[in-house]
Order: C-alpha cells, then structure tokens, then sequence
C-alpha cells in the first residue's frame, strides 16, 4: 500500500529524475541566447561584403571573438538539450539512446570545428 500521494510522488526533480534540470538548462540558455544572438548578427552583418583581411580584423577584435565563441557553445548545447528532449519524448529503446548520442555528437563536432576557424580566423 502506496502512502504517498501522487503529487507527493511528483514533486521535486520529476518522474524521470532529470526533467527539472533540462528545464532550468533551457530556460538559462534560452535567455542567454536572447542577448547573444542580435548582437552577434549585428557583429556579422558588418562583416558582410567586405574582404577577408577586414573580417579577419574583426574576428581579431577580443569581444567579437568571445562573443563567437559563446555564441557556438550556448547555442550548441540549447540544440543538444532541445533536440534530447524532442527525442525523449518520441522514442524508446536503443533508438532513442542511439539519437541522444548522435545529436549530442553533432553538437559537440560543430563546436570543435567552430572553436577551430575560429581560432585560425582570429590569430
């Protein structure tokens, strides 16, 4: 015989012992990207049409190459987090661990590879 009733049960981190996590994550990255994403369209519509030594110039520049950076790593993990979640919800088994692996991989690959010309594009 259960004691606990079921929002008793409910309460805290969630059924799944991970929900709330995910959650604060998102809702974190979310309005970090709020403030990250203009800025750095407007640091990349500058850039627009001009040669490469001025958009190596720009790159150069210690805040545009931060903000870069921050910009592929927040928004990287929002997609991995984001898309783990979508696929959580819509399949079990060894597929559903298999697409968590393979997003989680092609987040990680584009901000390696990002990081990479970034790093090459700066220095």
């Amino acid at each position: 015989m259960r004691y606990l009733t079921p929002r008793k049960r409910a309460e805290g981190l969630g059924a799944a012992r991970h929900g709330t996590g995910h959650h604060i994550a998102m809702t974190v990255s979310g309005w970090a990207l709020l403030f990250i994403v203009p800025v750095f369209v407007f640091v990349l519509a500058r850039t627009l049409g001009q040669g490469y030594e001025a958009v190596r110039d720009t790159f150069a520049n210690p805040f545009v190459a931060i903000l870069t950076g921050l910009f592929l790593f927040v928004g990287m993990r929002h997609f991995a987090k984001g898309a783990q979640m979508a696929i959580e919800d819509y399949a079990h088994g060894f597929t559903r661990e298999a697409l968590v692996m393979l997003a989680n991989a092609v987040a990680y690959l584009v901000i390696a590879v990002g990081f990479y010309a970034l790093i090459k594009l700066a220095l």
